[in-house]
């Protein structure tokens, strides 16, 4: 199973939801060109749109993490469950293996690693779902 899964269509929305009512204020914000580009990349690494990226961060200021995040932070996890679930399966038929004929396969310590990697990409993400 591929470790890179393509992000979940439910949560990609680069735009903001529409509001009830329209937005009616609006904000002109004048930038250089530096500061251009690391909006844009800030916009690009998290799937939004730089008015949203904008609106997002100055909202969240308080609680350290945008919905933004958050929900490239669930995506993560939800990708790597499918990919425990897949490496538990594995470890299933390699323990079967071992059971019925008392020999150990040698794909095992691969198996263990990729389990190690993954426990580590977990606990990255709740790092970083942890308040700071």
């Amino acid at each position: 199973m591929d470790e890179q899964a393509p992000r979940d269509a439910r949560f990609a929305r680069r735009r903001r939801a529409n509001a009830p009512g329209g937005r009616q204020h609006r904000h002109e914000v004048k930038v250089t060109a530096e500061e251009e580009g690391e909006l844009v990349r800030l916009a690009l690494a998290q799937r939004v749109t730089v008015p949203r990226l904008l609106v997002e961060s100055a909202l969240s200021a308080g609680s350290g993490e945008t919905p933004t995040e958050r929900r490239n932070a669930m995506v993560e996890l939800f990708a790597m469950h499918r990919l425990l679930a897949a490496i538990s399966n594995n470890v299933n038929q390699l323990a079967r293996v071992a059971n019925s004929d008392g020999v150990v396969p040698v794909e095992t310590a691969v198996t263990l690693a990729k389990v190690r990697e993954v426990a580590m990409r977990i606990d990255g993400v709740i790092d970083e779902l942890s308040p700071r």
